[in-house]
């Protein structure tokens, strides 16, 4: 389970665990036989790394935390010196795309990617067949509309960076588009909006892929959601499939297939990736 704390979160606004409630946790986690890691996700500042990261890490280091999940590179180095007992997971804003990237984080000291989520099935099994590393996927959840999350739109327009933890999700917000001759085009509002991601009835043929953790994205979700997530995925893991879609119907954005199954299932919007398609 990964969770947020006081800082360097990508939920900066969220109702983030305490250090009280988080060094709790961990024994918590432990009790029941399960793992706790800590989300470290965000860009850090040079004054952040220098004077702040290990006042915070090491309480939970010496707790026996299990890992943590780490998209800045200073971070990662700084924590590989100065935590070296403990598990660093790369995060998808980290855009492991391809074996290669994988290698390369696994030689720098990580013990699992998340791969971004652009990837279809064959280069996430190109991963598992090449590199001793594990592979951690996103199965269900909200997606961004920039590639692998790494989005400047709410700092550009608000001041809010979606890679510092406050995202201020403008993609959700509707728009006008025109074309070329500043015609408007007719189509929905919400065209930079993605449709969020439900992979359920593909676990098992992600299982094959080697993918060897499912994520599920919760942010700022209620308890519920997540729960609801968890006990479906569990089942149709299991083998014991039931009807799932009373159980998700909380999402009004409807679902999509993500980039892993190509032929099924549309992310974003008709229009904008017609236009996106004819620029490239």
């Amino acid at each position: 389970m990964y969770v947020g704390g006081g800082q360097f979160g990508a939920r900066a606004y969220a109702n983030n665990f305490s250090e009280e409630e988080l060094l709790r946790a961990i024994d918590e986690a432990h009790i029941h036989g399960k793992q706790l890691y800590l989300t470290v996700n965000t860009l850090l500042k040079e004054e952040e790394l220098e004077a702040q990261l290990y006042d915070y890490l090491r309480p939970y280091y010496e707790q026996g935390l299990d890992a943590v999940i780490v998209q800045d590179m200073g971070a990662f180095q700084f924590i590989r010196e100065y935590f070296p007992k403990m598990d660093i997971h790369t995060s998808t804003q980290m855009t492991i795309c391809n074996r290669y990237g994988a290698e390369m984080m696994k030689e720098l000291g990580a013990t699992r990617v998340m791969t971004a989520r652009e990837m279809s099935f064959a280069e996430i099994k190109d991963i598992a067949d090449h590199v001793d590393i594990e592979i951690e996927s996103f199965v269900h959840g909200a997606l961004c509309y920039c590639y692998s999350g790494q989005c400047l739109l709410s700092s550009m327009l608000g001041g809010r960076s979606g890679n510092r933890g406050r995202c201020a999700q403008p993609c959700r917000l509707p728009y006008e588009v025109y074309d070329a001759k500043r015609k408007k085009i007719a189509c929905e509002p919400f065209v930079l909006s993605p449709k969020d991601l439900c992979t359920i009835e593909d676990i098992p043929k992600l299982a094959e892929s080697g993918i060897f953790s499912f994520k599920i994205e919760g942010r700022m979700k209620q308890a519920e959601y997540l729960c609801r997530c968890c006990v479906c995925l569990s089942q149709i893991y299991g083998s014991i499939f039931r009807i799932w879609g009373e159980r998700l119907s909380c999402i009004q954005r409807g679902y999509a297939k993500s980039f892993m199954i190509l032929e099924t299932g549309v992310v974003l919007r008709r229009v904008i990736m017609r236009n996106i398609m004819e620029k490239i």
